[in-house]
């Protein structure tokens, strides 16, 4: 179908005909406009927070705070390596096998031993990043977690990446939701605001 956008030449004709095309055109328009406006929108934000390094999850929780301190919904689904940020900072190796234990020995759960992806300079940079962080009034990324919780924001852990790990719901900080898997996600992503992290 033709939209007005693609906007046909109406052949040469009487005026009569010329007010008929204008008359459907005018028509055709006011069609478009009234299904544009009955598409419903949610005011939902769901956030697949797949990074685990601090210049990712920082902006992650800062955005799905604002979210639901506006009034938003908003979701968090913390999969693959952002799911370290929700691990208790206590939990040091997790899993059964050799391979899971090395992962979260390499990987150490919780906000305060995330690293930047870029200029971490063996630990410094983020250091630097949370002192300049403290400096400008810039809540950490726990604080905004705690935060989220208490604003209701649904943070989802993925349960895939939690087998893969070797981790338990009791390895998680508190406050989550239960452990959910890709369906879920894009259920949640489903007429939302979606961002990946």
């Amino acid at each position: 179908m033709a939209t007005t956008e693609d906007r046909v030449e109406a052949p040469a004709v009487s005026a009569v005909d010329a007010a008929a095309w204008a008359a459907l055109l005018g028509r055709v328009e006011a069609l478009e406009d009234a299904q544009k406006a009955s598409i419903p929108k949610k005011n939902k934000m769901t956030i697949i927070a797949w990074g685990g390094d601090l210049d990712r999850i920082w902006p992650t929780t800062i955005l799905a705070t604002t979210a639901a301190a506006s009034g938003m919904e908003s979701t968090v689904f913390f999969t693959f390596w952002g799911l370290f940020a929700i691990v208790k900072p206590d939990v040091r190796v997790t899993g059964s096998n050799w391979m899971q234990k090395m992962m979260s020995f390499m990987n150490r759960g919780g906000t305060e031993h995330l690293h930047l992806s870029k200029m971490d300079f063996a630990g410094m940079g983020p250091a630097m990043m949370n002192k300049l962080a403290e400096e400008h009034h810039v809540a950490s990324p726990q604080e905004l977690l705690e935060v989220a919780r208490d604003l209701g924001v649904e943070m989802i852990p993925c349960q895939m990446t939690m087998d893969l790990l070797g981790l338990t719901p009791g390895d998680l900080i508190e406050g989550l939701a239960e452990p959910a898997g890709a369906t879920t996600a894009l259920a949640e992503a489903q007429d939302a605001v979606t961002l990946f992290i």
